[in-house]
Parts: C-alpha cells; sequence; structure tokens
C-alpha cells in the first residue's frame, strides 16, 4: 500500500510539473506537539521541524506544495507516578512526514492551504529508552493553515496537523493520536 501511494504521488507531481510552473525551497521551524485522544495528564512537547519542498503552479491562484519533513513530536507526560519510575518524561516521536498541501493566493502573497498527510515513524524515546514498539509506524494526518510570502522567495507559515490515525500498538479500544501545531519560515530557490 505504501509503495502504491508513493507511486501514485510521485506519477502525479510528474505530471502536473510537465506542464505546470516549478519551484523548490527548503524550510525549517518550531513544532509545539501534543498526543490527543486516551491520554491525560499530558502537556505539549516542544520540536523543530526542517525538510524541502516543491511548489507546483496548477491555476492562477491554486497551487500543490509537495513536502519531506523531518518533524520532531510527542508529548510530555505530567502523571507524578510516573517521574517516580523515569528520569525523563518526555515522549519524544520523530517522523518522516510527507505533506501534500493544497494552496490558495487569497490575497498578494497570502495563502490558505489544506492537504493530507503521512508519516513514518523513525524512532521513539521515552526516558532515554527505545519505545519504537509501542507505537504504529505509518501515521495518517490532515493539515491547514496559512502562510504569508514577504518577497516572493521568502515566507512564513503556521499549519496545524490532525492525526487520524491511532498511533498506539496494541491498544484495544483505546485511541491515541498526534496533533501538531507547526511555525515555520522557508526559502524558494
Amino acid at each position: 500500500m505504501k509503495k502504491i501511494l508513493l507511486v501514485a504521488v510521485i506519477a502525479l507531481i510528474s505530471m502536473v510539473s510537465v506542464n505546470a510552473q516549478t519551484s523548490f525551497g527548503a524550510k525549517a521551524g518550531l513544532n509545539v506537539a501534543n498526543l490527543s485522544g486516551d491520554i491525560s495528564d499530558n502537556e505539549a512537547l516542544v520540536g523543530f521541524n526542517v525538510g524541502f519542498f516543491a511548489e507546483i503552479t496548477l491555476a492562477d491562484s491554486f497551487f500543490l506544495q509537495p513536502e519531506l519533513l523531518f518533524s520532531t513530536q510527542g508529548t510530555t507526560i505530567k502523571d507524578p507516578l510516573f517521574d517516580v519510575f523515569f528520569l525523563s518524561d518526555d515522549l519524544a516521536l520523530n517522523y518522516i512526514n510527507l505533506p501534500i498541501m493544497f494552496k490558495y493566493d487569497v490575497a498578494n502573497r497570502f495563502y490558505l492551504e489544506a492537504g493530507p498527510q503521512i508519516g513514518f515513524l523513525v524512532s521513539a524515546k521515552l526516558a532515554d529508552e527505545d519505545a519504537k514498539d509501542y507505537f504504529e509506524t505509518t501515521d495518517f494526518g490532515a493539515n491547514f493553515g496559512l502562510s504569508y510570502g514577504f518577497t516572493e522567495k521568502l515566507f512564513a507559515q503556521a499549519r496545524y496537523n490532525i492525526g487520524l490515525s491511532n498511533i498506539a500498538k496494541d491498544s484495544g479500544d483505546e485511541k491515541i493520536s498526534n496533533a501538531v501545531l507547526s511555525f515555520s519560515v522557508g526559502y524558494k530557490f
């Protein structure tokens, strides 16, 4: 399934970019991440995102922006009992995320963005111990955001990712999903 999705995305980008203007760039920023669902006594964890993107012009004010990002996510667990057994209370989840954003230029370089995202878990650490076996390796989400271009090349973005899949492995009826607010700056080459 993952290979079929990847081939479809590459084919779509290839077909669109043949007839469209495409620019490439890099971006980096701050993540304020948390886990939502059947989890309590947790707070946001501050992390970062960094990666590359392509911006493909589809029509006069419409753009497609596929991205490849490394993203640090997770949560800070605040349960006092938890602190007794672990040296750290941060659950650090590192992902390679592939969002595909559809952008609309509302006003002069002010964009509204929305699109799906698939994430691949690279590592999971709890109290400096490997916790990857407790989490699903694939995460699906939906992104909503906005961006503003200060110039034709330099821009800033704010985006919220709502996790749509349960990332907790073997959790029964319990569901835990990612929730990430990202602030990024980027540059088009």
